[in-house]
């Protein structure tokens, strides 16, 4: 398939009405104001959790091309109200943190796990031929044993959050295979860029390495060495609209990559290069962390390029520079205090 044009993902979907569940949260509002201004109805629920992704700043100025209630994704009636006519349901609402879902272990079930088979429960009552897309890690292949890791590589991940994801990913195919519900899984890798969270690390170490950045302070590289793919929001964002309209893409379980595998320093250097402020030290895993983290990854996304002509088109120069420029005019709306 031909690399597909830039807005041509969010074109197509003009006209149909669309769900976002987590619209509020970083991907989500990205993937929702591309949507928006391509003529999609577009619906957010989001539960507005304290500590999670979600932001009013997401959206700030855009609140009238969109519907948006606040509302859980374990609330069933409240779906079966509010998904009744949704041609095509993006579920980005999710626990994210790797550590906190070691925290809070049941919490990260319930939501991942049970809060996803909530919604598949609800689009088989009141929206049965939706194109449900799901957001899924590559948290849950833990550990690699080969790079780049493609869709056969084990599943076996190194923490809870790994663990409730996956179900939800089995809970995705099940409901395609047998009641015909047509959804897609997609196990993204790092992603980054404006409106992340970075009021903490809960979400990303990019996100801590920014504030701290823009505070003119220190941040803490763990390792250093690993090597990493991130993949720019824009760029993502695109991947999950292509995908709701590729149907051969339908019952499958996708990686979706991003840019050249790059190690934890390079990145740090790319940022306090461009940046001009702060710095880092390369420090040794805390034990926490440490029990968790996996090393080296890089995905291999073959089969999806090739089912939907994605292709990433910015770079982490490019990806940091803008994700810079935005925090530069927006600093205070995600961490309460000015930048340096």
């Amino acid at each position: 398939m031909a690399p597909m044009k830039a807005g041509d993902a969010f074109a197509a979907m003009r006209g149909r009405r669309v769900a976002i569940l987590g619209g509020l949260g970083f991907i989500g509002s990205t993937l929702a104001l591309g949507l928006a201004e391509s003529g999609a109805g577009v619906l957010i629920i989001d539960n507005e959790a304290a500590g999670s992704g979600a932001n009013p700043a997401n959206l700030r100025g855009c609140e009238r091309k969109l519907e948006l209630v606040r509302g859980d994704i374990r609330d069933t009636a409240m779906l079966s109200r509010r998904l009744s006519g949704c041609e095509v349901i993006f579920n980005l609402a999710a626990e994210s943190s790797h550590l906190g879902s070691m925290d809070r272990p049941l919490l990260d079930l319930n939501v991942n796990a049970g809060g996803s088979l909530a919604v598949l429960e609800a689009c088989r009552k009141v929206a049965p031929d939706a194109v449900i897309v799901f957001a899924s890690t590559r948290q849950v292949y833990g550990r690699p044993s080969y790079l780049p890791v493609d869709e056969n590589h084990p599943v076996r991940p190194v923490d809870v959050n790994g663990v409730s994801k996956h179900a939800a990913e089995q809970f995705h195919q099940l409901f395609y295979s047998v009641y015909g519900q047509r959804t897609i899984v997609l196990r993204l890798t790092n992603v980054f860029g404006p409106r992340m969270r970075i009021a903490d690390a809960r979400q990303t170490f990019l996100g801590e390495w920014l504030r701290r950045s823009f505070l003119d302070e220190r941040f803490e590289v763990w390792g250093g060495r690993q090597l990493r793919d991130l993949t720019f929001v824009e760029d993502v964002a695109e991947a999950l609209a292509l995908a709701a309209q590729t149907e051969k893409a339908q019952g499958s379980v996708l990686n979706v990559g991003g840019c050249e595998p790059i190690s934890l320093i390079a990145i740090a250097e790319h940022l306090v290069q461009l940046g001009k402020r702060g710095g880092y030290s390369v420090k040794p895993f805390p034990a926490n962390r440490a029990r968790i983290d996996i090393g080296d990854y890089y995905s291999d996304d073959a089969t999806f390029r090739r089912l939907t002509g994605w292709a990433p088109r910015t770079s982490l120069p490019e990806g940091l520079q803008r994700t810079l420029d935005y925090f530069q005019r927006h600093f205070v709306d995600y961490t309460g205090v000015s930048a340096a």
